[in-house]
């Protein structure tokens, strides 16, 4: 506040200061301490708002000017800031935050704020089916997308007029009784200042849902504690808890290469191995392929023992790719390919052979489309042949006497 008292800081001075807190808080982190100051700063807006009067139970959002409307956000402001403080005991912090966000949603509904789906679900104390919550918050999220989208629209709208204002500005002087036209953007700053209530209302709704489940589970887990006795876990048992978990984890490691199912290994593969020096020619049946590791592991010659380790000297790897299967596996492959390519074409061969038979068969009964076809083929060869006998009747010319030069 520099050097002057918060009770000697107007109320709009002091609005735009936590207001100010709240975007930083909310955009990036802000230390307990700017926390603690936004909160004391809305807290006084609150008390100031309560003195003067600016809001009565009897009006509704038409009867609140333009300039007291951004004072209903304090409830809000102060709600999401508190709800951002750290203590040992955050139960209390969740409930004030709750208590807040409540206070401004029914301050909302009173001054006929809120959209009339919301009224609806919280008079019939919200939904019950997992169907209609999925419905209700869709919804919500469309509200709220749509409020960003309209304060975007606004603010682009006013940096565009502010930009002609001033060009107008500097090419024709302004006369006296025009400075308020040029400023006159009451209704603009309504606009904004209802959206952006309306886009608080869809955030406090979901942030009061997601404070009244962190309650209840946090109510539960010291209901618990108080039920075992066990108020606090001394740093002994969690230094032996954490001692057993890691042990155990270690165990788990060593046994599941063993546990593991190792994939089967091929003559070639066991032969690989024999030539790198990995295997014996007596472990035929008992050795077990193990990839190579190209990692520190390798470097340093020594098997990991645990998972963690295998996965770290798997960390190194060449710049190749690494074949997936030997070429003992890949020609099993192409000849089970090459067989199942050979049933096909056996079998689709006696089918075709079979279909053949069968459409040569004499006794099928034909269809009428077949029957139809015949009878059009059968007329085509009798006007073919009347044709022909017609020319032959009536040679080429035989008709133009004046055309003969002996005629």
């Amino acid at each position: 506040m520099g050097e002057l008292k918060m009770e000697d800081v107007t109320l709009p001075a002091l609005f735009e200061q936590a207001r100010k807190i709240h975007s930083t808080a909310t955009e990036s982190c802000a230390d307990q301490e700017t926390l603690r100051r936004g909160c004391e700063a809305l807290e006084k807006c609150e008390e100031m708002v309560g003195k003067l009067g600016l809001f009565s139970a009897n009006e509704t959002k038409e009867d609140i000017s333009t300039t007291n409307l951004k004072y209903i956000l304090v409830s809000f402001y102060l709600a999401e800031l508190t709800e951002k403080i750290t203590q040992d005991d955050r139960i209390p912090i969740l409930r004030a935050s709750q208590a807040k966000l409540k206070e401004f949603i029914a301050f909302c509904e009173a001054m006929e704020l809120a959209p009339e789906e919301e009224l609806q679900a919280s008079l019939q104390g919200g939904p019950n089916s997992v169907v209609d919550r999925r419905a209700q918050k869709i919804a919500r999220f469309k509200r709220q997308k749509a409020a960003e989208a309209k304060l975007l629209e606004i603010m682009e709208r006013k940096e565009r007029r502010g930009r002609s204002t001033k060009a107008s500005a500097l090419s024709t002087p302004v006369e006296a009784g025009e400075e308020d036209l040029l400023d006159d953007d009451g209704e603009e700053e309504r606009e904004a200042w209802l959206t952006t209530i309306s886009l608080a209302i869809c955030k406090a709704l979901d942030l009061l849902e997601m404070l009244k489940k962190e309650d209840e589970m946090l109510s539960a887990v010291r209901e618990r504690q108080l039920k075992e006795g066990d108020n606090e876990f001394s740093q002994a048992v969690l230094d032996e808890r954490a001692k057993k978990a890691e042990s155990w984890h270690r165990g788990a490691a060593t046994r599941a290469q063993f546990t593991k199912p190792s994939p089967p290994i091929t003559c070639a593969t066991f032969a690989q191995d024999v030539l790198e020096g990995r295997a014996t020619v007596s472990q035929a049946h008992d050795h077990k392929h193990q990839p190579m590791i190209f990692g520190p592991a390798s470097l340093i010659n020594s098997r990991p023992t645990n998972e963690r380790e295998r996965i770290a000297a798997q960390v190194f790897q060449p710049g190749h790719r690494l074949p997936t299967m030997s070429i003992e596996e890949a020609g099993l492959a192409e000849m089970d390919i090459m067989n199942k390519w050979q049933e096909r074409n056996v079998k689709m061969m006696e089918e075709a052979n079979s279909a053949w038979y069968k459409d040569n068969n004499s006794g099928k009964p034909r269809s009428g489309e077949e029957e139809e076809d015949d009878e059009d083929d059968d007329d085509a060869v009798a006007r073919a042949r009347a044709f022909d006998d017609w020319k032959d009747e009536n040679p080429r010319g035989a008709g133009n006497k004046k055309l003969t030069p002996c005629g």
